[in-house]
C-alpha cells in the first residue's frame, strides 16, 4: 500500500499517512505523496471536506530525523528539503474547503506545523503536541513560527517555541491549539461529528469564509515564511561554525 493513501466517504476524503512502523515520521517520500494527494483533493469538486490522519497508534512523530541530519548540515539543502514540507501545510490552508486534522497521541515538530495548516484539530486525551526545534539549534521553519502565534496568541506561541516544551491535549484545548479533545476510543466519532457539522452548511460558503479569515489572520504570511528560512539558514551556519571551532586542530597544524 502507498505511503499515503485515501478513503472517500461520500463528500469527505480521508488522507492517511501510512508509515506506522516509523510513527508516521515525515520523510521526503511521504511529503511528496502527501502534497500530490492534497492537490488532488483540492481539485476534486465532489470532495467538500478533507480529514488528515495517521495510520496506526500515532498521528506523526514529526520530521524523519535521519533525513533531517543529512540536510541540516548543508545550508544549501535547507530550502529544497523545507519546500516539500511547507507545500503540504500550505495546501491544507489554501484549498477552499475545510481540512480537519485528527491527532492521535503524537503531533510534534514538522507534524504540528502541517497540522497548523489545517483549519480544525481534534485530539485524543493522550496527545502530546510541541515544537522542539530550538533544542536542536533550529527554529520551526515550516510555518510554525508564522502560524502558531495566529492560532494561540503571541505570548503562548513564544513560550511553546522558545522553551521547546510539549503540551498535553487538555492544555492544547485550553489555549486554542486544538478545537476538541476526547478519550482515545472516541476520537473517530468526534472527528466524524465535527465533519458532519461542517457539511451541514453550504460547502461553497464554508470554503470561502475560510479563505477570508486566513487572509485576515496572516496578512504577511509570504514575508514571514521567507523570514523563517532565512533565519534557519543563519542558525545552521552558526551551528556549523561552532562545531568547527570546537573541533581539535590536526596535530602540527598552524594557527592562521
Amino acid at each position: 500500500m502507498s505511503i499515503v493513501f485515501t478513503e472517500d466517504r461520500g463528500s469527505v476524503r480521508h488522507v492517511i499517512l501510512n508509515r506506522p512502523e516509523k510513527r508516521n515520521a515525515m520523510n521526503q517520500e511521504l511529503l511528496l505523496e502527501l502534497g500530490a494527494t492534497l492537490r488532488d483533493a483540492a481539485g476534486t469538486e465532489d470532495v467538500h471536506c478533507v480529514v488528515l490522519r495517521g495510520e496506526g497508534p500515532v498521528f506523526s512523530a514529526g520530521v524523519d530525523l535521519g533525513e533531517l541530519a543529512q540536510s541540516a548540515g548543508r545550508t544549501g539543502m535547507l530550502r529544497p528539503f523545507r519546500q516539500v514540507f511547507l507545500d503540504c501545510a500550505n495546501l491544507c490552508e489554501e484549498m477552499a474547503k475545510p481540512v480537519v486534522c485528527q491527532i492521535r497521541r503524537a503531533c510534534l515538530g514538522g507534524a504540528l506545523e502541517v497540522a497548523l495548516g489545517c483549519d480544525l484539530r481534534v485530539a485524543d486525551s493522550e496527545a502530546q503536541l510541541g515544537l522542539p526545534e530550538v533544542r536542536l539549534g533550529l527554529i520551526p521553519d515550516v510555518g510554525g513560527s508564522t502560524r502558531l502565534p495566529a492560532v494561540i496568541g503571541l505570548g503562548r506561541a513564544k513560550e511553546m517555541i522558545m522553551t521547546a516544551r510539549s503540551i498535553g491535549a487538555q492544555e492544547a484545548l485550553d489555549i486554542g491549539l486544538v478545537n476538541r479533545v476526547v478519550p482515545a476510543a472516541e476520537l473517530v466519532d468526534a472527528t466524524d461529528a465535527l465533519v458532519e457539522e461542517l457539511l451541514a452548511n453550504s460547502h461553497v460558503a464554508v470554503g470561502r469564509a475560510k479563505r477570508v479569515m486566513d487572509a485576515s489572520a496572516r496578512p504577511a504570511l509570504a514575508h514571514t515564511l521567507e523570514m523563517e528560512i532565512d533565519i534557519q539558514e543563519y542558525c545552521v551556519a552558526a551551528a556549523a561554525a561552532a562545531a568547527r571551532e570546537a573541533s581539535p586542530q590536526p596535530e602540527g597544524a598552524l594557527a592562521g
